[in-house]
């Protein structure tokens, strides 16, 4: 036997008693250990990529959970759990709103008129969205007073209350009165008309025309911001009666809407409810209401994480590729060691150790970057738009004021656990290459 084969024997003997750490471990570190070598520096490398691929998909995941779970909190925040209507307008509701809060104790039901109007404030126009409520059955289902800016909340024949945007784009302030066009006045103008033009031409004096399509006059006395655009840009809340005279309802409704114990779980109930009801009644949930951002932001959720994790695949090859390197730079020691009876399971594991010890630095160094990232996520948005003048996350789009996040413990698991695999894996291929190294043919080509 030959004095480096020797060497290397009394070297093995000596050094893996001292060591407290496995012995495919302790190799590993030995080889991954900076030498100022380019494997070194694909070493380090390979720490990065996986590292950035983690900070991405941690930042982009809780991103996205966030961004779903403010969506969530502000439509059931402003909307209620359920609806029950009839697909035209509800006569008799007022029995059917007793029998719903009698039969299911914690749901809070109250009628609702709610559609499309012109207001009107110092000769402008703006098309809005009507919400009629009554005063003290709304608070049973959202709590409108919580939301108020400006202003107070009251509701009666004059008075209304709208959103923060909405006043902002017809320059209205508290105190300020507004013309409110509903579709009952037109539907009296078109039916008046139809019938002058049928039977008398003259039955109908102008002045009388316009009798038909004079406004209702309300004050605003509160401004509302509920947090999300759409909302506070697009709605405005009158008393019931008034909503009822706008769409000459008289005492019908669009609806009864409905508040549920749980608005995670209204849903599951909406079958339970539509059943019990009958099939003349159509119940709808909220998260029917607002299905397409809800599945738009699970999909892109999905697709985001499926997109980044491609980074930890390309941080894999920097791995298979460090340990290649390795491999034909230690193949005199790899030859050694299967000369010295080291089963190929423990050359294996010499090198999956390195792809551990890889994932597991990326994945450190990868979590710290994400959470540094998501803790000054809102000051990097403001810097890039002064910066670039780029309005990053516009609030107009996404109905948010600054950037969401939630930190979800699963997610966090899955992607440490996918990144770990992929770091195995990558570093499995050349492992087994090293594994099946001939030692005689090893040791004869050095």
């Amino acid at each position: 036997m030959s004095s480096a084969t020797l060497t290397a024997g009394a070297a093995f003997s000596t050094v893996l008693p001292l060591v407290n750490l496995p012995f495919s471990l302790f190799l590993a570190l030995r080889y991954l250990k900076p030498k100022r070598t380019f494997v070194s520096v694909i070493t380090v490398l390979s720490v990065l990529g996986v590292a950035l691929g983690i900070a991405c998909l941690i930042v982009v995941i809780a991103v996205m959970t966030g961004f779903d779970r403010e969506l969530r909190s502000r439509i059931i925040g402003f909307e209620p759990h359920l609806t029950v209507s009839v697909g035209g307008t509800l006569n008799d509701w007022e029995p059917l709103q007793q029998r719903i809060e009698k039969e299911y104790p914690g749901v809070a039901a109250a009628p609702f008129v709610m559609g499309p109007v012109l207001l009107q404030f110092e000769g402008e126009f703006i098309s809005a969205t009507m919400r009629g409520v009554q005063p003290n059955g709304e608070l049973k289902l959202v709590d409108l007073k919580s939301f108020i800016k400006v202003g107070r909340y009251e509701l009666d024949s004059e008075k209304c209350i709208m959103g923060r945007a909405l006043a902002g784009v017809l320059g209205v302030n508290v105190g300020d009165k507004i013309q409110l066009h509903g579709p009952g006045n037109l539907k009296k103008v078109v039916n008046e008309l139809q019938r002058m033009e049928k039977e008398d031409p003259a039955a109908k004096s102008l002045k009388q025309i316009k009798e038909m399509v004079r406004p209702e006059e309300v004050e605003v006395v509160g401004l509302f911001e509920t947090g999300r655009y759409e909302y506070d840009s697009n709605f405005v809340v009158v008393q019931l009666a008034v909503a009822q005279a706008m769409y000459d309802f008289e005492d019908s409704v669009h609806g009864l809407a409905l508040r549920t114990p749980n608005a995670d779980t209204a849903d599951k109930f909406k079958p339970q409810l539509a059943a019990a009801l009958g099939p003349e009644f159509h119940v709808t949930s909220w998260v029917d209401n607002n299905r397409e951002r809800l599945d738009a932001v699970a999909h892109e959720r999905v697709l985001m994480m499926f997109v980044l994790m491609m980074i930890i695949v390309v941080a894999a090859f920097s791995i298979s590729n460090t340990l290649i390197t390795v491999i034909v730079q230690k193949k005199r020691e790899i030859g050694l060691l299967k000369a010295l009876g080291a089963p190929s399971s423990r050359l294996v594991g010499i090198f999956l150790g390195q792809g551990f010890i890889v994932g597991v630095l990326g994945n450190v160094v990868g979590l710290l970057l994400g959470w540094g990232v998501l803790s000054w996520r809102n000051e990097m948005r403001n810097w890039l738009i002064h910066a670039f003048n780029v309005d990053i996350f516009n609030a107009t789009i996404y109905s948010l004021n600054g950037i969401p996040s939630a930190i979800a413990a699963q997610d966090v698991v899955l992607i440490c656990a996918v990144s770990m695999g992929i770091c195995l894996l990558a570093a499995y291929i050349p492992a087994r290459f090293a594994a099946k190294l001939d030692p005689v043919k090893a040791l004869r080509e050095e």
